[in-house]
């Protein structure tokens, strides 16, 4: 299957990609599912539903969590954390409620995960590939991840409908729910899909 976990609609306020345009394209953009993942919040919930689409498409939604260690693409029971948390109390927790947690540009310039959490440990899958990270960004990443063997993942980031689907995770085994998700990335049965381009 083909996911692209990393996806804003205009519950963030830096995106203009609306909840319709994603719902309405992403198919066409080859994607099998989608992860709404908007920053500090699960309010898409109020505008779409979870699960599968007539169309075959599967919504799964998450968050973007901000903490000053750097940013947490976080799934499952995650609605009710508190915000504010450090990542050393974050990871933990969504761990201990059955979660999944991603992080999200690890190496990007100007937002950089502390690699403190790295090293103990604290979060093991990480994006090699961001949509919107310099080449540069995402090779750093990519040496991140083998030197601490986490599990790679991309993402497109998309704030916009043509950002959507661009750098899209494979998953090896089938994905129809978010406690499938969860656990094929905390099993590490997916893989960037590097050579994917969308159609649009």
């Amino acid at each position: 299957m083909l996911i692209d976990l990393h996806v804003h609609s205009t519950c963030s306020p830096c995106s203009i990609l609306k909840p319709s345009e994603i719902l309405g394209s992403a198919r066409a953009k080859g994607l099998d599912a989608v992860c709404i993942t908007d920053h500090d919040t699960m309010s898409i919930l109020t505008q779409c539903r979870e699960g599968f689409q007539p169309d075959g498409l599967l919504v799964i939604v998450g968050m973007e969590y901000t903490t000053k260690q750097g940013d947490y693409l976080i799934f499952g029971d995650v609605g009710n954390l508190p915000h504010g948390l450090s990542a050393e109390l974050l990871l933990p927790a969504v761990r201990d409620l059955g979660g999944a947690a991603i992080s999200a540009h690890p190496c990007r310039t100007w937002r950089p995960a502390d690699p403190v959490i790295f090293d103990q440990g604290l979060c093991t899958i990480a994006e090699a590939k961001n949509g919107r990270n310099t080449d540069a960004e995402n090779v750093e990443a990519m040496s991140l991840i083998g030197a601490h063997g986490m599990t790679a993942v991309a993402g497109s980031d998309a704030h916009a409908l043509e950002e959507l689907g661009r750098c899209p995770t494979r998953f090896t085994v089938p994905v129809n729910s978010t406690r499938d998700l969860i656990a094929a990335l905390n099993a590490g049965q997916c893989h960037p899909s590097l050579a994917h381009r969308s159609a649009a």
